[in-house]
This record gives structure tokens, C-alpha cells and sequence, in this order.
């Protein structure tokens, strides 16, 4: 199985001290069951808003989505992305066989 996270990076409607990307979920599962969490996370996720009004999800391929909450008064833009882990320092590695 792999290790996933479920990214959070703002595009629009943020402030410049809020720019910077979130990790909204971290685990490890299949690539059908990453795509699941990516799509529910898509769903809910909710940024700095108490209250949507409205909520649009654009697909972008099936491990990015463009999302756009609409607010009262703001309107956030996100894309939601979904990453796979490839390569961690505290792997072992593999030593060529001789």
C-alpha cells in the first residue's frame, strides 16, 4: 500500500499570510481508495468558512480538484490535490546485487 496526503493550496480570495498549502489528510491506502478521500475531502472541506452557501468542485484529473466556496461575504478558491509518497531519507536502500 502507499502513502498519501491530501493537499489544500489556495488560489484565490485568501489573504497573502494565508497563501501557503495545508495537508487535509495523511494515510496510506490504494489509489482507488486515495481517490475516494480526495473526492469526500473535495466535498466537506470547508477552509476558514462557518457557513457555505455554495460549493463548486471542478474536476481536473482524477487526483486534483478545483473548488470554489462561496461564503456570505468571501469567496475562497482552492485546488485540492492528492499526492503520492515516492521516496522518504528513511527508506532503506536497495544495494545493487554483485
Amino acid at each position: 500500500m502507499s502513502r498519501w496526503i491530501v493537499l489544500a493550496i489556495p488560489v484565490d480570495g485568501v489573504s497573502e499570510t494565508d497563501r501557503d498549502a495545508r495537508t487535509l489528510a495523511e494515510f496510506e491506502g490504494t489509489a482507488e481508495e486515495a481517490e475516494s478521500t480526495l473526492r469526500q475531502t473535495a466535498s466537506v472541506y470547508e477552509h476558514k468558512l462557518w457557513k457555505v452557501r455554495r460549493r463548486e468542485i471542478f474536476e481536473c484529473s482524477s487526483r486534483s480538484y478545483f473548488i470554489r466556496i462561496h461564503g456570505r461575504m468571501t469567496t475562497y478558491c482552492l485546488l485540492i490535490q492528492l499526492a503520492e509518497l515516492v521516496h522518504d531519507t528513511e527508506w532503506p536502500t536497495i544495494r545493487p546485487a554483485t
